[in-house]
């Protein structure tokens, strides 16, 4: 049951959301017990963003919610990827984006709770 979250103030083309959906869904695996066909994306680009009192540079803003936890270690190869996605896909610089883990027990879907 993960969902990522993206927003941008850089311009996403439906081939750029394309790139980030597919590479997300394989990244996501690192996370364990997860996995692309549980995983909901949604990309908002043309975010009015200001990183530092500046919005003349590309930055994000990524939320990744999954259903319990993961270790600081797992989070922190999971920030590696993200990182070099929205890198090569977006050119949001390492130093431009926030990731912001939750992780919850309490979840619903299809008409009741995990």
């Amino acid at each position: 049951m993960p969902f990522i979250d993206t927003k941008t103030n850089v311009t996403v083309t439906k081939e750029k959301e394309t790139q980030i959906k597919e590479r997300l869904g394989k990244a996501i695996s690192i996370i364990p017990g997860k996995s692309e066909s549980w995983l909901m994306v949604a990309v908002q680009g043309d975010v009015p963003m200001y990183f530092r009192g500046d919005d003349s540079q590309p930055v994000a803003f990524v939320e990744v919610k999954i259903f319990g936890n993961a270790s600081p270690d797992v989070y922190n190869k999971m920030t590696a990827e993200l990182t070099s996605i929205y890198g090569d896909v977006l050119g949001v610089a390492p130093d431009h984006m926030y990731i912001r883990y939750f992780g919850s027990s309490d979840w619903g879907w299809n008409g009741s709770n995990f």
